[in-house]
């Protein structure tokens, strides 16, 4: 038996050398960048962890960055990178390391919250989003610089020592709100995912406020010696540029907001092109104060990475009102189609497509049809665009249409009949159904399809691998009613105030929507001046609220904390002109899952699936289950699969390695059959993508294992796996 097994894996070694020969020329043994390389295709050419060994990976560190927040649910949506044999990763709140790459042991911490010469207001980057990543730049010699953004700060940081480069910007670091074109000082502006670093050049994206007021997503470069901003492109084009045409109010550009690439870029190094999805142009839900096409909103940019010029632009969403933002960088991969190889781009959206382009052209690799769309709506002031682009192939990833017998078939005969009777005054049937007062299910939701994690390609087979999520969203607009003025408490203008900036996230009845916390006693955990602090700055998910005056926060404190005392008080507020700008006639309800009492998805599984796709034909290889829910598998229920944040990384050896799911496995499958060959139950959830690289001889795999999401435990370890000595 043994010596069959050595000949099997002999001649697997051997497929794999002639696989290699007639792949890829470039090698993937590192994990330099974001997402592996900057084509994006989270792939390595590494095969000393394979099919015939995987099932003997074992923990070879861990590293615990010892400030995981349990009571606020911190994460760590992490994807660490690999130079030279230090691994550098961001902890749940914020703290920069650097590490042994085989040992895990720490070289340096950069605390962006200590008490450091940059200020007191250092303190508030923690309740900042997550980071989902770091760059690294180095000219060759001594200088080798980590770029890392805390909050609306981007710093550069010495990868050797672990300190700012005080001659970067102002006293080592930028602040995003600058170089906009206007002022949007007390907007939110931050960054979710790392820049992308080409030549001397930082190209940076944002994360900016969804609802007005709220702060353009221009995309800038910037001087990776000084910090010095190069060149600026308009997402929410200028009179004059591109695009412009495409808005009715020929003013948007000073005051509407959004349109920003927040998570990251791919680049073709070798042509200079960079690769920008932007998302939704604000406010998401309701677009009668942004009439037109919306350009350059939810579209792919191909930019002239040194210049940020336009090359080609194709945009997936016209007129965007189910926030379908363009959630991952696209992965530049390479395809055989008739004998010949072409260099495409394919981007993977919320509503479960992939669209494929030739990378210098934009020139469709399948075609894409205009398909007309419900445009009725009962919003006054609505005008809903009246076609979608839609790729011919490949394939939808996930279920695009959910009616009455695609309900949970696990839920009890009176739960079914009641929620088949709330279905019965919602709208469903169609992903683009539009925003309006009678509820609708929106199928793929808010959070896909396709996720941020984005998807992996494998240049040897090219078939691109990607997971998704399978869950339903109810969406319901209501009059976004100003009070007049008059006579008020504390906590009747607090109700008010809560309506208008919270109630979308944290529900009517405080209890949390969708990944949102419930709010029900954190008089607990939280002290007025605590709250008040955190609508100054907001916290990962949730958006600064500096736009609103402090008697406004404090009235929203007294409701929320149940402070009956100050209940009682009278509100006034200084009299101030009425922002018809930044009025929204409607607002979302709230996000809200489509769930059981139990809390499972109503609708019948799967939940979450991974997916491998053959890209030059456009077909799907194989489909699986991603994740499960133990007390449904003790009752004999298949795997279900579990809703799924990060992504997949494939290698030459054979597998698969993810995590994502909410049940705290990272796994390993067969990329040629999707078969389950290897799983481990971490400390916690990892909502992140894994790095695989080598050194010194040996395989590593590195997963985040933050937690937090979907109300699960919070952690804040790194896990490295390998073979045994």
């Amino acid at each position: 038996m043994k010596k069959e097994t050595t000949i099997l894996s002999m001649l697997l070694i051997a497929f794999w050398i002639i696989t290699s020969c007639t792949g890829p020329t470039k090698k993937y043994t590192g994990w330099p960048v974001y997402n592996g390389g900057k084509e994006g295709i989270k792939y390595s050419s590494l095969t000393q962890i394979n099919t015939t060994n995987v099932n003997q990976l074992q923990v070879a560190w861990a590293y615990h960055t010892g400030d995981a927040d349990t009571i606020h649910h911190s994460q760590i949506q992490c994807n660490p990178i690999m130079v030279d044999g230090v691994l550098y990763g961001v902890g749940p709140q914020m703290k920069l390391f650097a590490l042994d790459a085989a040992t895990g042991i720490e070289k340096w911490v950069f605390d962006v919250n200590a008490k450091t010469q940059f200020g007191s207001n250092q303190s508030a980057f923690h309740n900042m989003i997550n980071s989902r990543g770091v760059a690294y730049w180095s000219d060759g010699a001594t200088d080798k610089r980590i770029f890392f953004t805390a909050g609306s700060n981007t710093f550069a940081i010495d990868a050797t020592t672990g300190k700012p480069i005080p001659s970067f910007g102002n006293n080592g670091s930028i602040d995003l709100h600058e170089n906009l074109g206007r002022d949007v000082s007390n907007l939110f502006v931050v960054n979710t995912s790392p820049g992308m670093v080409y030549k001397n050049l930082l190209i940076l994206g944002t994360r900016v406020d969804e609802a007005p007021p709220s702060a353009p997503g221009h995309i800038r470069a910037y001087d990776v010696i000084t910090g010095k901003l190069q060149w600026i492109f308009h997402t929410i084009p200028q009179p004059g540029e591109e695009g412009y045409e495409t808005w009715e109010d020929k003013e948007a550009w000073k005051h509407v907001g959004g349109g920003n690439t927040w998570s990251g870029f791919s680049l073709d190094e070798k042509r200079g092109i960079l690769f920008a999805p932007t998302g939704s142009a604000a406010y998401d839900f309701y677009g009668g104060k942004r009439k037109g096409a919306n350009l350059y909103a939810n579209c792919l940019l191909a930019l002239d990475a040194a210049t940020g010029k336009r090359i080609w632009h194709f945009q997936f969403m016209h007129h965007d009102l189910w926030d379908k933002d363009l959630p991952t960088p696209p992965a530049l991969i390479t395809i055989t189609q008739n004998g010949k190889k072409i260099d495409a781009v394919a981007q993977t959206t919320k509503n479960g497509m992939v669209y494929t382009f030739e990378r210098e052209t934009g020139k469709p690799i399948f075609d894409i049809e205009e398909v007309s769309t419900p445009t009725e709506t009962d919003l006054d002031g609505e005008v809903v665009w009246p076609t979608q682009p839609i790729p011919t192939l490949p394939k939808p990833f996930v279920r695009q249409i959910l009616n009455e017998n695609d309900l949970n078939p696990y839920l009890d005969s009176s739960e079914l009949a009641e929620i088949k009777e709330k279905m019965k005054g919602y709208r469903y049937g169609n992903m683009f159904l539009p925003p309006g007062k009678i509820p609708s299910l929106v199928f793929p939701g808010y959070d896909g399809g396709g996720e941020w994690g984005g998807p992996a390609f494998d240049p040897q087979s090219e078939i691109l691998y990607v997971n998704a999520n399978e869950m339903a969203w109810v969406m319901k607009m209501n009059e976004n009613i100003i009070a007049p003025p008059k006579k008020e408490t504390l906590l009747d203008a607090g109700q008010r105030l809560y309506t208008q900036n919270c109630m979308a996230c944290h529900g009517a009845d405080r209890k949390g929507t969708g990944n949102n916390p419930t709010l029900i006693a954190i008089n607990s955990k939280y002290k007025p001046q605590d709250l008040i602090e955190l609508m100054n700055s907001g916290r990962r998910m949730m958006p600064a609220f500096k736009h609103l005056a402090d008697e406004e926060k404090n009235a929203i404190t007294a409701f929320v904390l149940d402070h009956k005392a100050e209940q009682a008080k009278e509100f006034s507020l200084p009299a101030k002109p009425f922002d018809s700008v930044n009025y929204m006639p409607y607002k979302i309800s709230g996000y809200n899952k489509f769930l059981s009492k139990e809390g499972y998805p109503a609708i019948s599984p799967p939940w979450g699936t991974l997916n491998a796709i053959n890209m030059s034909t456009g077909e799907l290889v194989w489909k699986t289950t991603l994740g499960e829910y133990p007390e449904l598998k003790a009752k004999g229920i298949a795997p279900t699969g579990t809703e799924n944040y990060g992504g997949p990384a494939v290698t030459a050896g054979g597998l698969v390695f993810i995590a994502a799911s909410r049940d705290n496995k990272l796994r390993a499958f067969d990329k040629a059959t999707g078969k389950l060959l290897w799983e481990y139950t971490l400390p916690a959830s990892g909502f992140a993508s894994p790095a695989v690289y080598e050194w010194k001889g040996k395989q590593y795999i590195v997963i985040a294992c933050g937690g937090g999401k979907l109300n699960t435990k919070s952690g804040d370890a790194y896990l490295a796996f390998a073979l045994p000595n």
